[in-house]
């Protein structure tokens, strides 16, 4: 199984490879939100997608069907594709499918769409509000777009979802039942709602005065994660097609690996035992020991009880190992983009395997005590890398772990 084509929307640029130089080069994409007057919120700052014109990917009387959510997910969609030199002909449409996940879906839909039935009543309501709203339009819309007449699905799997999204597009076709997949996340939940919820559980940085600075994964001066917003999706396909149209090989997919904390709806256990698990299923999936992986692309969302948990998982998992490992969160410079997040991270690691350099983790001055892996500290790290894993762990317990590798590694 291989990647053909990475797509990435985000904080630090519309398109790949400006996330990708972004990533490298070290910048945040924080700042203060402006898609609401936030003055009355603990949280004002966030990771928002600057310059992003829905026309150029989306027909101009089409654009007020879509949540904001669909069109990133049909941009991101839409590199990915570009980049794989796919084109989706009718004799191998029924052997392409879409699996875009999200986390939340049609926050700004929804939210917009309850003011006008508050103000002018249920006749105000836009009949594309449902269509617009819902989770599975994101994939619906993309396999529209292609005519991808295979597969089509999508998870809600909180900060998970996308991250399974690919582990599942990878099941598919190594079952047989598609040759390509169209796989990733989107969410668009920079919101009133979306920004006081998470603020009501005081889960969010209120770093408001510093916002390039405010996502610090293993910092001990952390205090909660920024929201960030985007969209990452991958061209999956079997080795042989793609073998077959000539297509350029970025990363091959080997492990994929998903449990269930069965703990705490928000938590993790002190001892990461989801965490532990799902690494080493991908592992296992994989048939190869820890040693071999060079790099992990980590979930670190800059949180208290998410930060140490994580090393304290990887530590059990690789055991030795993990004092060689490169690991780093590039949450602290995108922020967090919820069920979007697996997918970014995934093409991050995807394009890590391509050139050769791991990402840093930026605002990371002081390590929190037993933080003590090798995080990639501030600047980039140019390295051999022939395994490359990505961490994704949701509300909910939920767990996802993808496990990649060079190709020239084989």
């Amino acid at each position: 199984m291989v990647v053909t084509g990475v797509g990435l929307v985000s904080p630090l640029g519309v398109g790949t490879e400006a996330t990708w130089s972004s990533v490298l080069a070290g910048r945040s994409g924080i700042g203060p939100i402006t898609r609401f007057d936030a003055s009355q919120f603990a949280t004002r700052i966030a990771g928002e997608v600057k310059g992003f014109d829905p026309l150029a990917f989306v027909e101009k009387k089409d654009v007020k069907k879509m949540d904001v959510f669909i069109h990133f997910a049909i941009a991101a969609a839409q590199f990915a594709v570009d980049d794989a030199g796919l084109r989706v002909t009718p004799d191998i449409a029924t052997r392409v499918g879409v699996f875009v996940a999200s986390g939340i879906g049609g926050f700004q839909t929804i939210e917009r769409e309850h003011r006008a039935l508050i103000e002018g009543g249920p006749r105000k309501i836009s009949p594309f509000f449902i269509p617009s709203a819902i989770i599975n339009l994101a994939a619906g819309q993309v396999s529209i777009r292609f005519g991808a007449k295979g597969p089509n699905s999508a998870t809600c799997t909180a900060c998970s979802a996308s991250a399974h999204a690919v582990g599942d597009a990878f099941e598919i076709i190594r079952r047989g039942d598609a040759d390509v997949m169209i796989a990733g996340g989107s969410e668009a939940a920079i919101t009133p709602m979306g920004i006081g919820g998470f603020a009501a559980m005081r889960a969010m940085s209120t770093r408001n005065d510093e916002p390039e600075r405010a996502s610090r994964p293993f910092d001990r001066d952390r205090d909660g994660f920024v929201m960030g917003e985007g969209a990452g999706v991958l061209v999956l396909e079997e080795y042989e097609f793609a073998r077959a149209r000539g297509a350029r090989v970025l990363a091959e997919v080997v492990g994929y690996g998903l449990t269930s904390d069965a703990y705490h709806m928000t938590g993790q256990p002190e001892d990461g035992d989801g965490a532990v698990r799902v690494m080493q299923m991908a592992l296992d999936k994989a048939g190869v020991p820890p040693a071999v992986v060079d790099y992990i692309n980590a979930h670190g969302t800059s949180t208290p009880i998410n930060d140490p948990t994580e090393v304290v998982a990887i530590k059990r998992c690789f055991g030795d190992h993990a004092a060689r490992l490169l690991v780093s969160s590039t949450k602290s410079m995108t922020g967090h983009l919820l069920g979007a997040a697996g997918g970014l991270e995934a093409g991050l690691a995807v394009l890590a395997l391509r050139d050769q350099v791991a990402p840093p983790t930026v605002n990371l001055d002081n390590p929190e005590e037993g933080c003590d892996l090798d995080f990639v500290p501030h600047t980039r790290r140019e390295r051999a890398i022939g395994y490359a894993m990505s961490n994704s762990f949701g509300f909910g317990g939920t767990n996802a772990a993808l496990l990649f590798r060079n190709p020239d590694a084989a």
